[in-house]
C-alpha cells in the first residue's frame, strides 16, 4: 500500500514555478455557474488534486485546462502563457480518462505509438520513445497484446503510456482509477505516485476519492458548488480543514455548534444548545466576537473513551454505549451522550474484549484536536 502524503509528503518549494494558473475563471452551462470565481495555483512538478462531490465543477475545471472547454471569463495561463485562443491540441498537455479510450483495434504497442505518428516523428525516434514509455508502465511484455485482452489495471498502464509519451508539460488524471477494483486500484494508486515522480511530471488529478486523494497528492483543492473552498497540503486538509464542508467531506467527524463564552490566545471555550462546553483551537486569521455561533470539529479518532471517570477539567463527557462495530484493524463506536448527542469514535483494535452495547462510559479529547471553524447547516447541537 502507499505510503499516504500525510507521512511522506514530498516538499514543493513556495518558489517553484507554475505551470497552470486560473485567474477569476468561470464558467456556465445554461445560465448557471459550474464554476465560479475560481483562483488556483498549480507548481510545476507538482501532484495536484482537484476533490469535491459529483457536480461540484471539478470535472469542468479539467476539461477548461485541457481546452475541451471555453472560459466564459477570467483568465487561464500554461506556463505563463495564455491559452485563451488556443485549441486543445495545441497545448502541452495530455488527459487520461477513466475510460482509458484505448483504440480497440490497435495493439498496445500501436496505441502508445499513435500520437507521435501524427506527428510525423522518425521510426528510430518513435521506437525510442514508446520502448521507454513500455518499460516505465511495465507493460514491456504485452506490447503485443490488444486492449480486449488486457485487465483494467493494465488498459490503465497503457492508457498512462501513451499520455506520457507524447512528454507532456501537464498530465490531467480524470478518475484514472474509477473503474478499478478496490485492491487493483491500492496497487495503482502506488504505482502512479512513483511514476509521477521519477517523470517530475507535473501531475492533476480530478477525484471524488478523499483517501485516493490525500495518499497521492502534494496539495489538494477542494471544490464545493463551483467555488474551492480550500488549497492546502494532505496535513492542512485533513487536520486543519477552514470551513465545516471541508472537515465532513474530508474523512468523517464530528460537528457541534455553539456560542464562544471565551476567547483566549490560541482558543476559544464554546457552550453548545444542549449545554456542552468545549475547549478548541482557536481559527487563525478569524476575527471572533463573544457570543458569536461557531461550529467545532473532531476527529473520531481524536477522541478516546473509557469505563471511568477520567480526572481531566474539559472535554470530557458522560454517556452510554448504543453501538459497536467491528472493522478488523480499527472499532467503531457510537457513544450518546446524558443530553442525547451522539459521538462517532474511532479506535484501533488491540484484540481486547468489546463493551456490551448500553455500556456508561465517558469520552474526551485535547483542545488540540477540536478545531473552531465557520458554520454549516449539518451539525450536531
Amino acid at each position: 500500500m502507499a505510503q499516504t502524503a500525510m507521512q511522506n509528503q514530498r516538499s514543493i518549494p513556495n518558489f517553484q514555478p507554475l505551470d497552470v494558473e486560473l485567474r477569476n475563471v468561470f464558467k456556465f452551462f445554461n445560465q448557471e455557474p459550474a464554476v465560479h470565481g475560481v483562483d488556483l495555483d498549480v507548481k510545476q512538478g507538482e501532484f495536484f488534486s482537484i476533490l469535491g462531490p459529483s457536480g461540484c465543477g471539478k470535472t469542468t475545471i479539467l476539461r477548461l485546462i485541457a481546452g475541451f472547454e471555453r472560459l466564459d471569463a477570467g483568465k487561464l495561463l500554461i506556463q505563463g502563457q495564455s491559452m485563451t485562443d488556443v485549441p486543445a491540441y495545441k497545448r502541452p498537455i495530455n488527459t487520461v480518462f477513466q475510460s482509458y479510450a484505448l483504440f480497440n483495434h490497435l495493439n498496445v504497442w500501436d496505441n502508445i505509438a499513435f500520437g507521435l505518428r501524427l506527428q510525423k516523428l522518425s521510426k528510430l525516434e518513435v521506437d525510442g520513445r514508446v520502448g521507454d514509455a513500455l518499460k516505465l508502465v511495465k507493460m514491456d511484455s504485452l506490447r503485443s497484446r490488444f486492449p480486449s485482452h488486457l485487465s483494467g489495471g493494465q488498459q490503465q498502464r497503457v492508457a498512462l503510456a501513451r499520455a506520457l509519451v507524447n512528454r507532456p508539460a501537464v498530465l490531467l488524471l480524470d478518475e484514472p482509477l474509477g473503474a478499478l477494483d478496490l485492491k487493483l486500484r491500492k496497487e495503482m494508486q502506488c504505482e502512479l505516485s512513483n511514476i509521477q515522480k521519477n517523470l517530475g511530471v507535473t501531475f492533476i488529478m480530478v477525484t471524488h476519492d478523499q483517501q485516493e486523494a490525500l495518499s497521492l497528492s502534494d496539495r489538494i483543492a477542494v471544490m464545493n458548488q463551483g467555488k474551492i473552498e480550500q488549497v492546502g497540503t494532505p496535513s492542512e486538509i485533513y487536520e486543519r480543514p477552514q470551513t465545516s464542508f471541508v472537515a465532513d467531506f474530508i474523512g468523517d467527524t464530528n460537528l457541534f455548534s455553539g456560542e464562544l463564552t471565551t476567547i483566549d490566545i490560541g482558543y476559544v471555550k464554546v457552550l453548545t444548545k444542549s449545554g456542552l462546553s468545549i475547549i478548541a483551537v482557536r481559527p487563525e486569521d478569524t476575527p471572533l466576537e463573544l457570543l458569536q455561533v461557531v461550529n467545532l470539529s473532531v476527529r473520531p479518532e481524536k477522541i478516546q473513551i473509557s469505563l471511568y471517570q477520567p480526572n481531566l477539567p474539559h472535554n470530557c463527557f458522560e454517556g452510554r454505549l448504543i453501538n459497536v462495530m467491528y472493522l478488523g484493524t480499527h472499532v467503531n463506536y457510537l457513544v450518546e451522550l446524558t443530553n442525547g448527542i451522539s459521538v462517532n469514535i474511532l479506535q484501533p483494535n488491540t484484540f481486547g474484549s468489546l463493551p456490551d452495547r448500553n455500556t456508561p462510559i465517558y469520552v474526551w479529547w485535547s483542545e488540540n484536536d477540536c478545531l473552531a471553524i465557520s458554520q454549516t447547516s449539518r451539525v450536531n447541537q
